[in-house]
């Protein structure tokens, strides 16, 4: 008999790096579908640096996972039984399941997928979350001008890639940072107009804020900020008069969650540059997936917008490679492959 299998949060991590450890797999009967509801079977598995503040207890705009509770997450799979309609039996579909190979969600719950001739796995990235994250929180929030520099941080990674070129297709420069030599080559690879390591100098602040100035010689009107941090004071240290900064992540202090945020605080700047510093959550852009939809999958069959992936194989592995994530060992968007991809 097919079995449901998940994994449930054992502990929490409080001031430290999530462990494999923290995490524990569980077992039960396939679960069956009530009147309205759809039972998938996972293909795709995400994994996104979110998912570190919703094991902390601390307060948030999202509940926290308690332990013992299966651990959130979206996924990509197939429909293996309906009670809801317009939603069949192999039916390809996206929505919350969690961490498990199999999962019950109300239909209004699930996205229907129709591949197009991309991988399922897309609708996990490029196509999902993290291309609309992208999109919208430069295009909207940013608002990049033709000949404006923006600068972005964790720039290999499943959003940063996107962000820097989307700024290219609307005319501005593109500057990348990223964790290591491949990382920072696959950026100038996809079309950013430069990018640098920040780990050779992420202990020292006046070799950021000089590789910034370098990176940026005319100083950074758009900062997409996907890590917080010393990186982040850098970008300061070179914001235009008038610039944007997005806040999108802060991924330097997930596993200090519990600790207050007393890095520096940049009210002087931000008056004599008369900028804006703006936080994110794609939730707020829920009712215009339309404009991102008329967009991406164009611009990906174009070959104007390039994406990686990093798939790790086998649902066992989802912890790891969680941990893993958080300390950068990824290289573009993480994803688990957990089953058959019917597409």
């Amino acid at each position: 008999m097919t079995v449901q299998r998940r994994f449930v949060l054992a502990e929490r991590p409080v001031m430290r790096a999530p462990r494999a450890s923290d995490f524990r797999i569980e077992e039960a009967p396939l679960p069956e579908p009530q009147d309205g509801e759809v039972l998938v079977r996972t293909v795709f598995l995400s994994l996104d640096p979110y998912m570190r503040g919703r094991i902390s207890a601390v307060k948030s705009y999202a509940r926290s996972v308690e332990p013992g509770e299966t651990m959130v997450g979206e996924a990509a799979g197939e429909v293996i039984a309906s009670r809801a309609p317009g939603f069949a039996v192999g039916d390809l579909v996206r929505g919350h399941l969690g961490w498990q190979t199999h999962g019950v969600l109300p239909a209004d719950q699930l996205r229907r997928i129709e591949p197009a001739g991309f991988p399922l796995s897309y609708y996990l990235g490029v196509l999902g979350m993290p291309g609309r994250t992208a999109y919208f929180a430069l295009l909207d929030i940013g608002q990049p001008k033709p000949g404006e520099t923006v600068l972005v941080s964790a720039a290999s990674g499943a959003v940063g890639q996107l962000v820097g070129q989307i700024a290219r297709i609307k005319g501005a420069r593109a500057v990348g940072i990223a964790g290591g030599p491949a990382k920072v080559a696959y950026c100038r690879e996809i079309g950013f107009d430069a990018a640098f390591d920040y780990k050779d100098k992420d202990k020292d602040d006046a070799a950021l804020v000089a590789a910034v100035a370098e990176t940026c010689p005319d100083g950074v009107d758009v900062y997409f900020d996907n890590v917080g941090g010393v990186i982040h004071d850098a970008a300061m240290a070179n914001l235009n008069l008038g610039g944007r900064v997005i806040i999108c992540g802060t991924i330097s202090g997930y596993n200090r969650l519990e600790q207050p945020d007393m890095g520096r605080r940049h009210l002087r700047t931000l008056l004599v540059k008369r900028a804006r510093i703006q936080g994110f959550l794609v939730t707020d852009y829920a009712a215009r997936e339309a404009e991102f939809e008329a967009d991406m999958p164009n611009w990906l069959k174009e070959g104007r917008i390039r994406y990686r992936e990093d798939i790790v194989d086998g649902f066992e592995k989802t912890p790891e490679a969680f941990a893993g994530l958080l300390e950068g060992r990824n290289f573009g968007k993480l994803v688990v492959r957990v089953g058959a991809d019917p597409a």
